[in-house]
């Protein structure tokens, strides 16, 4: 279990950087069409989803009492779905102040990095209780990160429509 999403995770988090190492310094900032947000705020919000997943996966655990991944392929088919628009909750929304693309950058490479290392170290079947999904429930280590690598890949997927537009 924890092999597959370990090289997803990282097989994500290189094409991540990749794209967000195509973007200027400049282009980091430039809004490229009406209600999208800059490639520095989509990298600010996966900063700030990456860093708390990881917060959560290496926080209290307790034994799972169902299918540790029940909610794996939901979640990944769900965010995989470049057809529906989502809303993000507020706690993880970008800022509208510029982003310095090498820092941020760092910071976000840094934490893919603990989230593989999560997934290749810690028991992945263990239900998280530092925070529930809403609709959902505690969820296991291995959603989590099922989760959080879908999101990074919706965000790519995003990214590379920003940089086409600009």
């Amino acid at each position: 279990m924890s092999k597959a999403i370990y090289e997803e995770i990282g097989n994500t988090a290189e094409e991540l950087s990749q794209v967000l190492s195509s973007f200027t310094q400049d282009q980091f900032n430039i809004v490229p069409f009406e209600g999208s947000w800059t490639a520095g705020q989509v990298a600010e919000h996966i900063f700030k989803f990456v860093s708390g997943t990881l917060q959560n996966v290496t926080g209290d655990v307790k034994p799972t009492e169902r299918n540790p991944e029940e909610y794996a392929g939901q979640l990944k088919e769900m965010f995989l779905n470049f057809n529906v628009k989502m809303t993000s909750p507020d706690f993880i929304l970008p800022t509208d102040a510029p982003k310095n693309k090498e820092a941020l950058l760092y910071s976000l490479e840094k934490s893919m990095k603990g989230l593989e290392e999560s997934a290749r170290t810690l028991d992945l079947s263990l239900t998280c209780t530092t925070f529930d999904m809403p609709f959902m429930g505690p969820l296991t280590r291995i959603e989590w990160l099922t989760f959080v690598n879908a999101h990074a890949l919706r965000h790519i997927h995003q990214l590379k429509n920003i940089k086409k537009a600009l």
